[in-house]
């Protein structure tokens, strides 16, 4: 018996490559669909081995790895489904791909519940084999480049909940180490979502600061007659409402660091006392007249150019060039989307906790979305849409529909979705498939309906009943093509 390894274990040892063929293993009793299985995928360059019954297959996996079965649902001895359960308790490295006749395709979506890759009807083109195959070898390897990402980031462990292994976040993350050591004020831009307070979070945590307060102020979301008061303090009777004295952020951040978030937001009033502040360490509360002298690192974050807020006067001069003595510029998610297969993973991971899911996946088609996605949200809308595709999934699958409508578009998966919603019977789920791959061939015909109908094998009768059918705009006389 092989000893039982978890999925990470089993895939950080495998590496698909031309120099390493694939090794896959067929289990079919059919001797003639066996044996043209395996001419098939020997022809396209696989290491092949056979079984003619789900025992034997079974012993055979046993004793030998193999990086994917492709297996008879309907077996003598063990059917498709306990050999899905032996491959899922010897390795979770082997992927399995479920054949089946037409009748049996209910059980074939469950067994993809089950943990099997996909499924094939009978009667199959060899062809469609191999494109199920090369999906799965891509959808392995971003598996794959997922764990590589994440032993890489182990040993930032210092930047903690920052994520990232493209060239601009190892740029990023040189610059906080840098930075950190110092005391010198530090401008971090960057749009909404980019992850600027991370960022700050990080260079007090790594600087000779971090055992001192850490005080975050949001100069926007704080109205401009609070803000002064919510800086400085202010004395008992300073204004109607004051009854007693109350320090403010900077006396509360003394030997430690402040950060103001969107200090582009700060009113032009506001900017004059907080630059004294800066230049001289000493300030006044609120009503007050006894100055304060503290010792506090500014780090200040804004989405807007400053230098454009200079010139249209919003922003002063000399308070810009106070603050922006140490500048950091981060990255929008899409200019880093290398990225973000270790970022759904980390959010994946951990709202698994907090919903109770544990072992979710992200489906190979809601992959390739979140990797094309353009994210004007940045790494927060990433964030929630994992959130929500958490919270809705049914199953360890997160599938193309768990997504959010923002991600998903008008799209639709008919190799991912369909399959495992519940909602949907099987004569929808037919239904849902046959829409789809008229609406795929009308795309690839740019339109033409004889040529769709040609490409489908049907008459053109046929396929305008079915475009009456599915609701698809149909010809309005037999010349319309």
């Amino acid at each position: 018996m092989k000893m039982l390894h978890t999925k990470e274990e089993d895939l950080k040892n495998r590496r698909f490559s031309k120099a390493m063929p694939m090794k896959i293993l067929v289990i079919e009793d059919e001797f003639s669909i066996r044996l043209g299985i395996s001419c098939t995928l020997e022809g396209a360059g696989y290491k092949v081995m056979s079984a003619e019954n789900g025992i034997e297959g079974i012993k055979l996996f046993e004793k030998e790895h193999f990086d994917i079965v492709i297996t008879d649902l309907k077996l003598p001895g063990a059917d498709g489904i306990e050999v899905l359960k032996s491959v899922r308790d010897i390795s979770h490295d082997a992927g399995v791909i479920i054949i089946t006749a037409f009748a049996d395709v209910k059980t074939a979506v469950e067994a993809m519940k089950e943990g099997a890759y996909d499924y094939i009807s009978k009667p199959f083109d060899p062809a469609e084999l191999l494109i199920v195959l090369d999906r799965f070898i891509k959808h392995r390897g971003l598996e794959l480049e997922n764990i590589r990402l994440k032993e890489e980031v182990k040993d930032k462990k210092q930047f903690e909940r920052i994520i990232g292994v493209s060239p601009v976040m190892q740029t990023i993350f040189e610059k906080i180490s840098v930075i950190a050591k110092t005391d010198s004020s530090v401008m971090i831009y960057g749009e909404s979502g980019t992850g600027k307070e991370l960022v700050a979070n990080a260079i007090h945590n790594l600087s000779p600061r971090k055992d001192k307060p850490f005080i975050k102020i949001n100069c926007a979301a704080i109205p401009e007659t609070l803000l002064e008061s919510e800086l400085f303090g202010h004395e008992k009777g300073a204004f109607t409402g004051a009854a007693q004295r109350r320090k403010g952020k900077f006396e509360s951040a003394d030997g430690g660091t402040i950060f103001f978030d969107e200090v582009g937001d700060m009113p032009l009033s506001l900017q004059a006392k907080l630059l004294r502040v800066l230049e001289s360490h000493t300030f006044e509360r609120l009503g007050g007249n006894e100055s304060l002298t503290v010792d506090v690192r500014t780090i200040c974050a804004t989405r807007k150019n400053l230098k454009d807020e200079v010139k249209a006067d919003k922003f002063r001069e000399d308070l810009y060039y106070r603050v922006n003595v140490l500048p950091v510029t981060l990255p929008l998610l899409r200019e880093r989307k290398e990225d973000i297969p270790l970022l759904a993973e980390h959010f994946i991971e951990l709202f698994s906790k907090k919903t109770g899911k544990t072992n979710l996946t992200l489906s190979p088609a809601a992959m390739d979305r979140i990797m094309t996605y353009e994210y004007p949200g940045n790494v927060r809308e990433l964030r929630h849409a994992i959130e929500m595709a958490v919270t809705y999934c049914n199953g360890s699958i997160i599938g193309f529909n768990c997504l959010p409508a923002e991600l998903r578009g008008n799209g639709i998966d008919k190799n991912d979705d369909i399959l495992t919603r519940e909602d949907l019977s099987l004569t929808e789920k037919v239904r849902a498939f046959e829409r789809e791959i008229i609406a795929e061939t009308l795309e690839e015909t740019s339109g033409k309906k004889k040529e769709a109908a040609k490409k489908l094998r049907i008459s053109r009768e046929t396929l305008w009943r079915k475009l009456k059918e599915h609701g698809f705009p149909v010809p309005t006389t037999d010349l319309e093509d």
